[in-house]
């Protein structure tokens, strides 16, 4: 997969592209600044673009603004933004009207090497992966439906949101797999959503709930 990177901190960026490469990606481009990632996304064509958000030249949110201008240009490429913070309204943007082949990860989370080399593959599908605490952030900004779900369905709704499977759910909360189906069933019907057998778009429909 051709990846290009964009981090204003030197020994980051280097140890991003490092992991990469060792991890089977190909590090087309590893830059420093909003505008040059913009530039490289669309002259070499990389399947998956991973920026930090705040970058410079203004050391904002020019990452952000920089992922958005090039999901405008090649709307088929992957984007991966990272954060040291969560921020629900910068994950609210980046989802926008098309939420597929997107994540927002914590950088904390470049730490568990096997988890994020497998995000940054599922949004170089086409998938979503988004932080566990992003998603909580997302849920904190929707009442409608939400609300009356009980905290171990808010619990289930935001693994479904990270993309697990119901076996991984039960797994994680250590419930059975036919008990993760019910509180999935329950969910879907609290918050409108028809039910699928398709992970993928089980996942869409849910995000698509959280930023409409």
């Amino acid at each position: 997969m051709r990846v290009v990177i964009g981090e204003d901190e030197a020994l980051l960026r280097e140890g991003l592209s490092l992991l990469l490469r060792r991890e089977g990606f190909d590090v087309v481009a590893a830059v420093g600044d909003a505008t040059s990632v913009v530039d490289a996304a669309v002259r070499l064509g990389p399947e998956l673009v991973l920026t930090d958000i705040r970058m410079p030249p203004d050391r904002t949110d020019d990452g952000l603004r920089a992922a958005i201008r090039v999901r405008a240009v090649r709307p088929d490429v992957g984007l991966v933004v990272l954060s040291q913070h969560v921020h629900g309204q910068y994950a609210l943007e980046l989802l926008g009207a098309r939420p597929r082949g997107v994540g927002y990860l914590l950088k904390q989370r470049v730490a568990d090497v096997e988890n994020f080399v497998r995000d940054l593959r599922r949004v170089g599908a086409g998938d979503v992966a988004l932080d566990p605490e992003v998603v909580t952030a997302m849920l904190d900004r929707r009442d409608d439906g939400v609300e009356r779900l009980s905290a171990r369905r808010r619990e289930v709704l935001g693994l479904v949101a990270e993309g697990r499977s119901n076996a991984a759910i039960a797994r994680r909360l250590g419930i059975t797999e036919k008990a993760v189906v019910a509180h999935v069933s329950g969910i879907y019907e609290a918050l409108g959503l028809p039910d699928d057998a398709d992970d993928h778009r089980r996942v869409l429909a849910v995000v698509r709930h959280l930023t409409r």
